[in-house]
């Protein structure tokens, strides 16, 4: 049995990039471990939601657990940054060596072949994010014999379609384009695809026990775009996941590097 750490920055962030793999890995009787770093309570939501966000988030991903097959869920605490990480205290600021030590203890905890960060860009640049990449590289440093992933997606197709929705002005008027292209992981970086199409009952669940993500006054999120998807397309656009393995810093310095290109089935 392997033991697999996932962390992620806000409660709703496993079920957008990594819930297959965590079902997956639990369906084949595999230790699945979910840290989640932040509160969420400054997520986007509807006016319905947002009293005591932090209560309902937490409650909304140990639901999405339950549907993934999670062992054990770690919440770190730390209050959440924001989108653009300006809140004041948030996680985005929080001392590095106190975010990757606490990280280190849970992967030492459970004796961890796996732990899960996110790639250097942090995905799209949030800085919560990219605190995670930062204080799980820095924790897989002090936990040797443990193999880090970092999730992603690729950054192609993503780059493209952003472009379109700008061109045919479906963004707003201040978005950069621009700015995709420097996020998630270039294609032929990537190292490990996911098959993960025998799990999307789990996938859409745990999506779906984020409702306050889906939901927003005045606007449409992400989230609630793919809960509502049709199977067809779910399955396209969601049955494989996206990892690069980085090697450990006597193999190269802890940068992910390609080659690998590895399917799993």
């Amino acid at each position: 049995m392997t033991t697999l750490v996932f962390v992620h920055a806000h409660p709703d962030d496993e079920a957008l990039l990594t819930s297959g793999t965590m079902a997956r890995a639990a369906a084949e009787v595999h230790r699945v471990i979910l840290v989640v770093a932040t509160d969420g309570a400054e997520g986007l939501t509807s006016a319905e939601y947002r009293a005591g966000l932090a209560d309902v988030r937490r409650a909304e991903v140990e639901e999405s657990a339950r549907h993934l097959g999670v062992t054990r869920v770690v919440h770190l605490g730390y209050a959440d940054s924001g989108m653009d990480g300006s809140a004041f205290g948030g996680f985005a600021t929080a001392p590095l060596d106190d975010v990757s030590g606490q990280i280190a203890d849970v992967v030492g905890e459970e004796a961890a072949d796996v732990v899960v960060g996110y790639d250097p860009a942090g995905g799209y640049g949030q800085p919560g994010h990219v605190r995670v990449h930062e204080a799980v590289r820095q924790a897989a440093r002090r936990s040797p014999g443990t193999r880090l992933f970092e999730a992603t997606l690729p950054r192609e197709p993503i780059a493209t379609a952003v472009k379109l929705a700008a061109a045919t002005r479906l963004t707003p008027d201040e978005f950069d384009p621009g700015e995709f292209a420097r996020a998630w992981t270039p294609r032929r970086q990537i190292t490990h695809r996911v098959d993960v199409s025998r799990h999307l009952p789990a996938k859409r669940a745990s999506l779906a026990a984020h409702a306050s993500q889906a939901a927003a006054d005045g606007t449409t999120r992400t989230l609630a775009v793919l809960t509502r998807l049709p199977d067809f397309a779910f399955r396209r656009l969601l049955g494989k996941e996206y990892y690069v393995a980085v090697p450990p810093p006597s193999r190269g310095g802890g940068g992910g590097g390609g080659g690998e290109n590895r399917e799993a089935a």
